[in-house]
C-alpha cells in the first residue's frame, strides 16, 4: 500500500472514532425520542459518520482525519466539492467501493492512492498538502 493510501485509511479511522464518540454522547438524548434498538445498532453509527463528514467537508473542505493526515479531498476539476459529490462519494464508499476495489485492484493501484472507486464515481481526488 502506498503512502497516500495509508494516510487515507488512517484519516477514515480517525473520522470513525470521532463519529463514534459523538454518537455515544448523543445517544442518551436520542433514546428519549427513538425507541428502536435497531436504529441505534445499525442506522445511527452510519448516519452520524455521514452527517459529520458532510458538515466538515462543506464547512472546512476537510474532515478532522484528513486534516490530521495532511490530505485534502477535491473535485476532479480542482474546485470545491458539491453537496452531490460528497453524498455520492460517501454512500458509494460505504456500500460498493470495497467490492469494486478488490475485484479490480490493479486498475486503482495506478492512481497511487489518489483515487479509489468511490472517488471515480463522485469525480473527486485526494491530494497531499
Amino acid at each position: 500500500m502506498n503512502p497516500l493510501a495509508k494516510k487515507r485509511v488512517k484519516a477514515i479511522l480517525i473520522d470513525t472514532i470521532v463519529s463514534t464518540a459523538v454518537s455515544s454522547a448523543a445517544e442518551p438524548l436520542l433514546r428519549k425520542k427513538v425507541k428502536s434498538e435497531m436504529f441505534f445498532a445499525l442506522a445511527a453509527p452510519s448516519l452520524f459518520l455521514w452527517g459529520l463528514e458532510y458538515a466538515q467537508l462543506r464547512l472546512n473542505g476537510q474532515t478532522l482525519g484528513q486534516k490530521a493526515m495532511g490530505i485534502r479531498l477535491e473535485s476532479d476539476t480542482g474546485g470545491e466539492l458539491t453537496a452531490e459529490q460528497i453524498l455520492k462519494r460517501t454512500i458509494h464508499r460505504d456500500f460498493a467501493s470495497s467490492f469494486i476495489y478488490l475485484k479490480e485492484r490493479g486498475k486503482y493501484d495506478a492512481y497511487e492512492g489518489a483515487k479509489f472507486p468511490h472517488d471515480i464515481y463522485a469525480h473527486t481526488v485526494v491530494k497531499e498538502l
